[in-house]
This record gives structure tokens, C-alpha cells and sequence, in this order.
């Protein structure tokens, strides 16, 4: 089933049991992929692969929010929670996590592969890893690649 069957199933599950947080999200979710297709330059049409790249792009975003909100302890509790729950709630249609040894596979492979020898090909090694192997979580390939660069 596409992801945007998934999601308009969910939406109607979610009104009819009134669960405002999942109405939100979905509703939320809706919305960015709309704006995405109406962003100057989209070509082609709203398939899985727009979904999952805007349900990771807003999840990053929540996460983020969800750490501030997370320092004010008592004073952001609400708003953590919220975002706590749309975040595990749309998990399920993220890729899975790749363990940081496998990345640092992917890091050594890429150096070599590119004979990169010093922190100036930094960018060209981030573009490569990030181009064969999409969903990586950027930041710790970019902490990764920098300490292997570094190494030389």
C-alpha cells in the first residue's frame, strides 16, 4: 500500500476515534508534501519517495523541537510530549537507523573509492556517501568522514 493510502487511512481511523494527535501529524504530514509539490522547480508527482523524504525531514525538525522543549523541563512538558509521540509515530515509515560501524564502513569505502587523502575533499566524500547511500543521518557521517580525514 502507498504511503498516501497509509496516511488517508490513518487520518480517517484518527477522526473517527477522536485522536487529535494522530489527526494533527497526518493532517501536518498532508501539508508538507503539499508544499512540496507546489515549491518552484518540483518535477513529477507525490510518490513514496516524497513521503519519506518529507516524513524525515519533518521528524528531524520535531526531534530538534523536541530537545529544546525537552531543556525546559516543566515549562515544555506538554509540548515534548506531543512532539515525542509524532515523532515515534512516524518512525514506522523512516527508514531504520544504520548502526554507526556500518557508516564508518561506508566512510573508509568512500575514501578509498575516491582516493580522498585530506580534509579538502571533505565535501566530495559527504556527496558521495550521501548520494549511494540516502537516509544516512548526516551529521554522523560529517563527524565520521571528518575523523577519518583527519587520520591521514
Amino acid at each position: 500500500m502507498a504511503i498516501k493510502d497509509e496516511l488517508d487511512d490513518e487520518l480517517k481511523a484518527a477522526m473517527r476515534t477522536h485522536d487529535r494527535n494522530r489527526t494533527d501529524v497526518v493532517r501536518q504530514i498532508s501539508t508538507e508534501v503539499a508544499r512540496a509539490v507546489k515549491a518552484p522547480g518540483f518535477t513529477g508527482e507525490a510518490d513514496d519517495a516524497l513521503y519519506r523524504k518529507t516524513i524525515a525531514s519533518y521528524a528531524k525538525k520535531m526531534g530538534k523541537a523536541l530537545a529544546e522543549y525537552e531543556r525546559l523541563g516543566d515549562r515544555g512538558a506538554e509540548a515534548a510530549a506531543k512532539l515525542k509521540f509524532e515523532v515515534e509515530y512516524l518512525a514506522r515509515w523512516l527508514p531504520k537507523a544504520v548502526a554507526e560501524e556500518e557508516v564508518a564502513v561506508f566512510v573508509d569505502a568512500a575514501v578509498q573509492a575516491l582516493g580522498a587523502a585530506d580534509m579538502q575533499a571533505m565535501g566530495q566524500v559527504m556527496g558521495y556517501l550521501m548520494k549511494h547511500h540516502p537516509g544516512l543521518d548526516g551529521s554522523v557521517v560529517s563527524r565520521l568522514v571528518k575523523a577519518r580525514l583527519s587520520e591521514n
